[in-house]
């Protein structure tokens, strides 16, 4: 890969975010900085996953979205390419299930349509790259037309949560065990395709997600399962795992773990905070992936 211009968050970043003498402001200014640097190459990167990997805000954020131009979204993807020297396929779709990214036709919370019955994002709005068909379909595609791909990475799975507590009466009380169970399957069905059946011998890298607020064990508890989840679902498929929540948890601590205060989360208009990534939070996602690349 092209290494110049690499940058990893090491353990003493990761102590001076938690003493508060390094802002996530200040670690964002200097991925500004890199991902101004743009550089000549032919080796790929290939990004999976949902709204988080779109770079997806809100309606009611400052500026509004412009849900017609993906390029408008910034993601963490587009920093990991810039700063390493791959060309990226940001192949996410806001509202994608673990299920829906591998099963053609299935129920997702608003990819190709949404609790309730009517359209899907990708069936109103452009994603980052076009394709029929499921995720994975468009990932076997791709690794076999561009043999360069030397980066996979994946986030999914907190969709299927929120469909399920969509969907169901108790709000998912009774069903989660079912549905952490179905993430896993449908993780070990997708990574074992590349694997195997797409013979993708390069580096996969699993996003691990943030905690929505660490100071609230509801939350906390929620991300820190589906993250045990998937990466026991990824392991034998030799995979690295990249610590989004770790990462956060270091930004967030001098707000209490409060990720909303701590500026990592998208701003509403109105009060308070989305549950998408600020361009600060993106910056973090970016980093955590950055450091277990191989060098």
């Amino acid at each position: 890969m092209g290494r110049s211009g690499r940058r990893v968050i090491s353990g003493a970043s990761l102590a001076l975010l938690a003493a508060g003498a390094l802002t996530v402001g200040a670690i964002w200014q200097g991925a500004e900085g890199l991902a101004a640097q743009r550089h000549s190459t032919t080796h790929e990167y290939l990004a999976l996953g949902d709204s988080v990997t779109f770079g997806y805000r809100e309606a009611n954020t400052t500026p509004p979205p412009n849900y017609g131009d993906a390029a408008s979204f910034t993601a963490y993807p587009k920093d990991v390419g810039l700063a390493l020297g791959l060309q990226v396929a940001n192949a996410s779709c806001p509202g994608e299930t673990s299920l829906s990214l591998n099963t053609k036709g299935v129920q997702s919370n608003g990819c190709e349509n949404v609790p309730g019955g009517g359209p899907g994002y990708r069936s109103v709005f452009p994603l980052h790259v076009g394709y029929k068909g499921t995720q994975l379909a468009f990932a076997t595609a791709y690794l076999k037309a561009h043999p360069l791909t030397e980066l996979v990475s994946l986030m999914i799975g907190a969709n299927d949560a929120f469909l399920c507590q969509e969907t169901t009466a108790d709000k998912c009380a009774s069903e989660l065990p079912t549905v952490v169970k179905q993430i896993a399957t449908d993780v070990a069905d997708t990574l074992s395709t590349i694997r195997n059946n797409d013979h993708y011998k390069g580096q996969i890298v699993i996003v691990n997600y943030y905690s929505l607020d660490y100071a609230n064990a509801t939350d906390d508890t929620a991300s820190k399962t589906l993250n045990t989840t998937v990466d026991k679902a990824a392991k034998p498929y030799k995979v690295q795992i990249a610590d989004a929540y770790g990462v956060w948890a270091a930004a967030a601590l001098q707000s209490g773990g409060d990720t909303c205060k701590a500026g990592l989360l998208t701003q509403l208009t109105s009060t308070g905070c989305g549950i998408h990534p600020s361009i600060a939070g993106q910056a973090l996602l970016a980093l955590a992936v950055e450091e277990v690349v191989k060098k």
